[in-house]
C-alpha cells in the first residue's frame, strides 16, 4: 500500500453512503488523492453495482463495480438495527464529509441528515447527489441516467432531423454529476477552513445535464432558436473504404474553400448556392452527399492526411478497443492496473494530472465488509465488543 501522506486530501475521512455510479465516480475522485473513503454497504447485498452482472454476487470480480470503487475500504452495516445506526454516529465525530446519492428525504428517515449530524460534528459536510434535486415535483423520483437524458432534452437533440430517438451509450449524467459533486465537496472544504463550519452541498442528474447545455439553453432563453455544434453543415461523419472519419467544418475563414481542396472538388464556396452561411444551412443535404461520395472512395489515413494539410479539425471514428489502445491513451497512462492478490485488474485510471500529488492506487476495490474490523477498531471499539457486533448481525 502506497503512502498518501503527501496527497492533496490525506488525512480527510469520507463516510461513503453512495452506490451505482453518481455518488461512487466522485468518492473514487476523493479516494484517488488520499480520502480515507469508508465504504458504508448492506450485508450480504452491498452497493447495487456488485450484482450488475450475473453470478458474481460479491462484486468482486465485476468490472463494473471495480471501475467506481477503487482506493476504498467497506463495512457491511445493518443500519435498521440501533447499534448500527450508533456506529455511523461514531464514526460522523471524526470524519469530515458524508456523501449519499439516494432519493431525497432516505438519509433524514434514516436519522443521518445534515441538521442530525452537525449536532455530532459541526465541521461535518454532508453530499447529496439526487436524480432531480431536493424539492419540487421530481424530488422523490427514482433518479437514473437515461430519465436525466430523457428529462433534460438531451435525448431530443440530434444533430440532423430524422434521426430516430435512441440512448446515449455511456452514463454521461451520472458522470458528470458525480464531477459537480466533487467539486461541491472541495468548495465546501476550503469554505470550512475559512469558517470552522460544515454545510450542506447537493447537485442532481437533471441539473447537471441543463449546464452541460448551457449554450443551447442560453441560444433558446435568449433568441428561441435551437443550437448544436454538431448540425453546423459542414461538419459530420463520413464512412470511408476502411473505416469512418468526422469532420468539422468550423472555426474558419472559409471552411467549404479548404474541405473542397482537401477532397478535390471544385471550390463550392464560390458557388452562389453556397456562399454564405446560411447558404450552406439550406442546402446541407446536398453538400453532405457531395462529401459522402468523396469520402467513400479511399481510406480513413488517406483522407486524414488530405484534411491535415488544410489544417481542417478531423479525427477517425474508433471503437472503444481501439481507443483503448491508441497510442495517447498509452502515452497519457490513462490504463492504470490494479492488483488484487492473484489477478489484475485493466481500469481507466483519473484524467487529472498534477506534478505535485500523483494519482496513487493504494489498494484494489473492497471485497463486501472486507474492513469492517479494521475500522471499528480505529473507531475505538475492543474485540470483543466488535465481536457481540457480528453475532448479532449488526456487523457481517
Amino acid at each position: 500500500m502506497q503512502d498518501s501522506s503527501a496527497q492533496p486530501l490525506s488525512g480527510v475521512r469520507v463516510i461513503d453512503f453512495t452506490q451505482v455510479m453518481l455518488g461512487p465516480s466522485a468518492t473514487q475522485v476523493l479516494a484517488d488523492y488520499g480520502a480515507d473513503v469508508v465504504k458504508i454497504e448492506r450485508p450480504g447485498a452491498g452497493d447495487l453495482s456488485r450484482s450488475s452482472l450475473p453470478n458474481d454476487p460479491d462484486g468482486f470480480d465485476n468490472p463494473v463495480f471495480r471501475s467506481l470503487n477503487r482506493n476504498k475500504r467497506s463495512i457491511a452495516l445493518d443500519l435498521r438495527k440501533p447499534d448500527g445506526k450508533a456506529i455511523i454516529y461514531d464514526l460522523v465525530r471524526d470524519a469530515d464529509i458524508v456523501v449519499n446519492n439516494f432519493r431525497a428525504g432516505v438519509m433524514e428517515r434514516m436519522g443521518f441528515g445534515y441538521e442530525e449530524l452537525a449536532k455530532i460534528n459541526p465541521r461535518i459536510i454532508c453530499a447529496f447527489g439526487s436524480g432531480f434535486g431536493q424539492s419540487g415535483p421530481l424530488a422523490y423520483k427514482g433518479g437514473q441516467d437515461i430519465l436525466a437524458q430523457a428529462l433534460s432534452g438531451v435525448m431530443r437533440r440530434k444533430c440532423n432531423d430524422g434521426e430516430p430517438l435512441t440512448v446515449y451509450a455511456t452514463s454521461l449524467c451520472d458522470y458528470t454529476a458525480g464531477m459537480h459533486l466533487v467539486q461541491a465537496i472541495l468548495l465546501a472544504l476550503l469554505q470550512r477552513a475559512k469558517t470552522g463550519r460544515g454545510q450542506q452541498v447537493a447537485v442532481s442528474l437533471f441539473e447537471s445535464m441543463l449546464a452541460m447545455q448551457m449554450q443551447e439553453a442560453a441560444m433558446w432563453l435568449q433568441r428561441g432558436q435551437h443550437f448544436s455544434w454538431g448540425s453546423y453543415p459542414l461538419t459530420g461523419g463520413f464512412e470511408t473504404t476502411d473505416g469512418a472519419i468526422v469532420l468539422v467544418g468550423a472555426f474558419k475563414t472559409n471552411p467549404l474553400q479548404d474541405i473542397c481542396k482537401a477532397l478535390d472538388l471544385p471550390d463550392l464556396s464560390a458557388d452562389a448556392r453556397y456562399a454564405t452561411f446560411q447558404d450552406q444551412v439550406d442546402h446541407k443535404p446536398e453538400l453532405q452527399a457531395m462529401f459522402r461520395e468523396r469520402f467513400a472512395s479511399n481510406t480513413t489515413q488517406h483522407w486524414l492526411a488530405r484534411l491535415d494539410e488544410q489544417d481542417l479539425l478531423c479525427a477517425p471514428v474508433l471503437t472503444l478497443a481501439e481507443a483503448l489502445g491508441h497510442e495517447q491513451t498509452k502515452t497519457n497512462g490513462t490504463v492504470v492496473t490494479l492488483n488484487g492478490g492473484a489477478k489484475s485488474m485493466p481500469l481507466i485510471g483519473t484524467p487529472l494530472s498534477m506534478e505535485a500529488s500523483a494519482f496513487q492506487i493504494r489498494r484494489p476495490p473492497p471485497k463486501l465488509g472486507a474492513d469492517g474490523e479494521a475500522i471499528l477498531t480505529e473507531a475505538g471499539y475492543p474485540a470483543e465488543r466488535i465481536a457481540a457486533l457480528r453475532t448479532a448481525g449488526v456487523v457481517a
